[in-house]
C-alpha cells in the first residue's frame, strides 16, 4: 500500500454534515476537524452544514448533496451511537443504492485501539447513492480523526494503490 507518485493528485469535493441537536458552528470541533483534515490534503470543501437528530432532515440534506453536481463526496459527523436519538445510519439507509459494510468493520478495528471495547457502540457506516459516496462517522474528534486519518485520506486520494474510491468515481452510475 503505498502513494503512486507517478500520478497526479484530483481533488474531491467534500460537503460535511454535522448531526446534532445541540452544536453550533460555533461549537462544531468534529465538523471544523474534518474540514482542516480534507483541505489540508488538497480536496475542496464543498458545503457544510448541520442538521438536527431527525432522520427526515438528514435525508432531505443528503438527497439535495446527492443531486448537486458539485458534491463527490458527503461525511457526517454524529447520529451514529445506539441512543433513541441517533438516527443517522437510518437516514442513509433510505437513500443509499450499496451500503460499504467494510467502511465501518474497518473503523471499528481502527477505533479498538483507540478507544477499546467501548468501539462497539458506534455505527459507522458508509454507501454510495446516485454517484455520490457517503460515510457516517461518530461525532467525536477522536473518531473522526480515526476515520480520516486511518480510511479516508487514502481511499480519498487517487494515488493509492493498489485501489482507492476515487478512480472508481467515473464508474460508480454504471448499470
Amino acid at each position: 500500500m503505498a502513494i503512486d507518485a507517478g500520478i497526479a493528485f484530483r481533488p474531491v469535493r467534500i460537503a460535511v454534515l454535522t448531526v446534532s441537536d445541540t452544536r453550533t458552528p460555533a461549537d462544531d470541533r468534529s465538523g471544523d476537524r474534518l474540514v482542516e483534515r480534507l483541505t489540508a490534503a488538497g480536496h475542496e470543501l464543498a458545503d457544510r452544514a448541520i442538521v438536527k437528530d431527525d432522520a427526515d432532515a438528514i435525508v432531505a440534506r443528503l438527497h439535495a448533496w446527492i443531486d448537486a453536481r458539485d458534491i463527490d463526496v458527503i461525511l457526517t459527523t454524529g447520529g451514529t451511537g445506539v441512543t433513541g436519538r441517533d438516527v443517522t445510519p437510518e437516514a442513509l439507509a433510505r437513500v443509499w443504492d450499496k451500503e460499504i459494510p467494510g467502511f465501518g468493520e474497518l473503523f471499528r478495528w481502527l477505533s479498538y485501539r483507540t478507544i477499546g471495547t467501548s468501539t462497539i457502540q458506534s455505527r459507522a457506516t458508509a454507501g454510495v447513492a446516485r454517484g455520490t459516496y457517503i460515510f457516517a462517522l461518530p461525532g467525536s474528534t477522536g473518531a473522526v480523526t480515526d476515520a480520516w486519518d486511518g480510511i479516508l485520506a487514502t481511499q480519498l486520494d487517487i494515488r493509492h494503490k493498489p485501489c482507492n474510491f476515487v478512480e472508481l468515481m467515473p464508474r460508480l452510475m454504471e448499470r
